[in-house]
């Protein structure tokens, strides 16, 4: 029998061999530098309330590849307390995980919303399935939800945009 027709296929099973399939893309092409390592004395710009271990170290993972600084917390006091520390420079980003059953999401988004005002972006996940959930959530003060997958699939731009300070990107919008 001649199989002189896989060659042209991919493999066995008739499906092409695509190198970046299914994996992650680069992070960085060949011109391009890596981000410099985030200096630990630097204020964090972006919060995260997150239990599950999946979406904590895919958050910490992104963030380490385009050099931004997120701190994990527990609490809304956890918040305020590194906020009064960094010289009350108020977050541009708090990321919450609103099926969490440790850090309260509900009774912590107003609280939050309550001292920084617009100041600061509250962004919610959820799963698909939890529409009550999610109401619940824009409705105490969430500026947005998303379902975990756009949540995933969105993060890199989200912690490139909240980790700029606005005269940073105020800087760059000049001409030159």
């Amino acid at each position: 029998m001649d199989h002189s027709y896989r060659a042209v296929l991919g493999d066995h099973n008739g499906n092409l061999q695509q190198p970046d399939r299914g994996r992650a893309a680069k992070a960085f092409t060949a011109g391009e530098t890596a981000p410099p390592p985030v200096p630990v004395d630097a204020p964090a710009r972006i919060y995260a309330f997150v239990d599950d271990l999946f979406f904590l170290a895919k958050i910490n993972e992104t963030a380490r590849k385009l050099g931004v600084k997120v701190e994990f917390v527990k609490t809304d006091k956890d918040v305020f307390e590194r906020i009064g520390q960094n010289g009350n420079d108020k977050p541009s980003l708090i990321i919450v995980d609103l099926s969490s059953l440790t850090s309260k999401p509900l009774t912590i988004i107003p609280k939050l919303k309550s001292k920084l005002k617009k100041d600061t972006n509250i962004i919610g996940f959820v799963s698909h399935v939890q529409g009550e959930l999610k109401v619940k959530a824009q409705e105490a003060g969430c500026d947005m939800v998303l379902p975990r997958s756009a949540f995933s699939q969105n993060l890199p731009q989200l912690l490139r945009r909240h980790s700029v300070q606005e005269d940073d990107a105020a800087d760059h919008s000049q001409p030159i």
